[in-house]
């Protein structure tokens, strides 16, 4: 099976309602249901002409005056007023304008099922920049050369590095798309679409197996610690709070630590998104020592049996020795009270920065041990190849990507749906191609 096929397949094909043509028998009951309603409905022109029943109807008794039913229509609408704010749920203003636009409608199906269409449609959204960059230049790569030969991979070279997908990363992935290329006897260029998305997912996962490195790790046995680290402005305390969303909707009792002390209004971002999203926040002064805040949050965590703690910090790279040291002293706070803790320590970068995103994951796990990587803005860029260059040469593996800017939009990183964001219009035109040939 063709790796396109896989793909669609996997993100598209089993998610589409399957119709089959009704049965004899099915045909003859919805033919019967039909004569019974066409009766139904002669029954009721007979009675709507019967002149003693219409007035039978309408003596109505003297009893019950106008005033008796407007009293009692009041305080049938008190008593389902009561019962309507005992059931409702204290919500404020800011948290339904910023909910409304996310609630969607149910559909009767099952919830894996939903969970794989919302994902292969936010990876198609989110990467529609990138792809539409990328799979331009591709196609016309494609367009001006009929044969596979050195120049036709000289210029893929090309394309790939422009994507940000890293040199080092392209020379090894142009190596083994010449190999595979010869050892499958591939001439003609589009052929060679599919091989790419195909190698772009090998060379992600590496030797490593996809339920190793995709997820977020969790603790089994009490309470599970996530350190944020990351330098200003690369969506950091919005990034928590979305995955503070996203864990209280899986039913997890979250607590946030305010541990960024140093920025001016880094507290108060983390405190509001909290209120946002209706989980407890921890947090002290402005200036304050960031490992007694992490302290702090881990006991409050403890007390209320939260599932979840997730601490914020600061990022001052103008100072390295400073943050290594203040990060240092986090971590040893946090492994001293909860043993086998953080379980992950994920580095957020801006997917619009490129390379110098790059230098930043560089310098933080030199820092401390970054164990994945949280690209946000990833909507934002039609550079999304940077996702590559930091698996391939830092190996450190992408954890979430942010996709959007609702608060549902930050996603688990899976490299068959990034690829699949990618090459979604060239699926579909091979999917034509193929319906065409048949």
């Amino acid at each position: 099976m063709s790796f396109f096929k896989k793909l669609k397949d996997k993100f598209t094909k089993d998610l589409q309602p399957q119709f089959e043509p009704p049965t004899e028998e099915e045909l003859k009951e919805m033919q019967e249901m039909e004569e019974s309603d066409d009766s139904l409905e002669g029954e009721t022109e007979v009675v709507q002409d019967s002149g003693d029943e219409i007035e039978s109807f309408d003596e109505q008794p003297e009893d019950d005056t106008e005033e008796d039913l407007h009293d009692e229509t009041e305080e049938e609408l008190e008593g389902e007023t009561e019962e309507d704010e005992d059931l409702e749920d204290p919500v404020s203003d800011s948290e339904l304008k910023d909910s409304e636009a996310e609630l969607e409608p149910e559909v009767d199906q099952s919830p894996v099922e939903d969970q794989e269409e919302s994902i292969a449609s936010k990876f198609k959204k989110g990467l529609a920049k990138t792809r539409n960059s990328f799979s331009s230049k591709i196609n016309d790569l494609v367009a001006r050369y009929r044969t596979v030969d050195e120049d036709f991979f000289e210029e893929l070279e090309e394309v790939l590095i422009s994507a940000d997908v890293g040199v080092n990363t392209v020379m090894e992935m142009i190596d083994e798309l010449q190999l595979e290329v010869k050892r499958r006897n591939i001439k003609d260029t589009k052929e060679v679409r599919e091989v790419i998305s195909e190698k772009l997912v090998e060379i992600y996962y590496g030797d490593d197996d996809a339920g190793e490195i995709e997820g977020l790790n969790e603790n089994p046995d009490g309470l599970t610690i996530y350190l944020f680290v990351g330098v200003n402005g690369v969506g950091k305390t919005t990034t928590i709070g979305k995955l503070a969303h996203t864990l209280k909707a899986e039913g997890k009792n979250v607590t946030l630590a305010a541990g960024d002390t140093f920025r001016a209004g880094a507290i108060d971002q983390l405190e509001e998104w909290g209120r946002r999203v209706g989980v407890n926040t921890v947090k002290h002064s402005e200036g304050s020592d960031p490992a007694a805040v992490i302290y702090d949050g881990i006991q409050s965590a403890k007390s209320r049996n939260a599932d979840v703690l997730i601490c914020d910090t600061a990022g001052r790279l103008q100072n390295k020795v400073n943050l290594m040291n203040e990060l240092s002293k986090v971590k040893r706070v946090i492994e001293r009270e909860v043993p086998g803790a953080p379980h992950e320590v994920l580095l957020v970068l801006d997917a619009t920065t490129g390379q110098n995103a790059m230098s930043q994951a560089k310098t933080f796990s030199e820092a401390t041990d970054v164990s994945g990587i949280v690209l946000s803005k990833l909507d934002g860029t039609a550079k999304g190849g940077i996702v590559l260059a930091i698996r391939k040469e830092l190996d450190i593996p992408v954890k979430l990507v942010g996709l959007g800017e609702k608060v549902t939009d930050l996603e688990n990183f899976d490299a068959h749906a990034f690829v699949y964001g990618l090459f979604a219009d060239m699926i579909d035109e091979y999917e034509d191609e193929e319906e065409i040939e048949s």
